[in-house]
């Protein structure tokens, strides 16, 4: 019986947050297979690789549709491909990073961005000796031309790296130019429109979480 792929999005509102989470790391580990050499896999391989049951697997596929060949389980790329769909990556998205310096240029340099569908058109920041230079093949333009750019340029996701006090304003003319969706890498909460998609990766709270775990288990022991 042929894979049959989901017709039309989901209601995101509806999907569980962990849900999106997992599918994207199904999405690696089914790349990781390919590099493999491997065309197939099933619920119990990718769940045991990542930690999970065969059952969640099936569960979080189940939101979008239903998936995989009786006897074959999951085609690898078919799923690559009903995934990426689903997460809206079987596209490229123009991205505009806002904030070059040592983390930004750091985002800049990473290669994952475009084999993922998410390419770094334009970049930005106030400092005067920056402006105009080139930083991983990416000119960084002023502030000021921010919005402007993002019209121009046609940039759909913002990803701000300055300074907490900084990251508010910087919202703020994101969404003013229509941007759709921001990654906050400052550690403050921005407010922003509901329209507007906005996650926060604050580096020093994942290392809090693993602190947690590690010293409550030294405690324990």
């Amino acid at each position: 019986m042929p894979e049959q792929k989901p017709e039309t999005r989901p209601d995101p509102n509806a999907v569980p947050v962990a849900v999106v989470s997992r599918l994207s790391l199904y999405l690696r580990e089914l790349q990781h297979l390919i590099a493999d050499g491997k065309e197939t896999t099933s619920s119990s391989q990718l769940g045991r690789q990542l930690g999970f049951t065969d059952a969640q697997v099936r569960k979080d596929l189940a939101h979008f549709g239903h998936f995989g060949h009786p006897g074959i389980g999951y085609r690898c790329d078919e799923l690559i491909g009903a995934i990426r769909k689903i997460l809206g990556t079987d596209r490229q998205w123009r991205v505009g990073l806002v904030g070059i310096g040592n983390l930004g240029r750091a985002l800049l340099g990473y290669r994952g961005f475009e084999q993922q569908g998410f390419r770094i058109v334009a970049a930005f920041d106030n400092d005067p000796v920056k402006v105009g230079t080139l930083v991983d093949g990416v000119e960084v333009c002023s502030l000021e031309q921010l919005g402007e750019t993002i019209n121009q340029q046609q940039i759909e996701l913002g990803m701000i790296a300055v300074p907490a006090p900084q990251a508010q304003q910087v919202a703020d003319v994101l969404v003013a130019a229509g941007i759709g969706g921001i990654v906050n890498f400052a550690p403050v909460t921005l407010r922003v429109s509901g329209q507007v998609c906005q996650v926060g990766v604050d580096l020093a709270r994942e290392l809090e979480q693993v602190t947690f775990v590690v010293s409550n288990r030294i405690a324990g022991s």
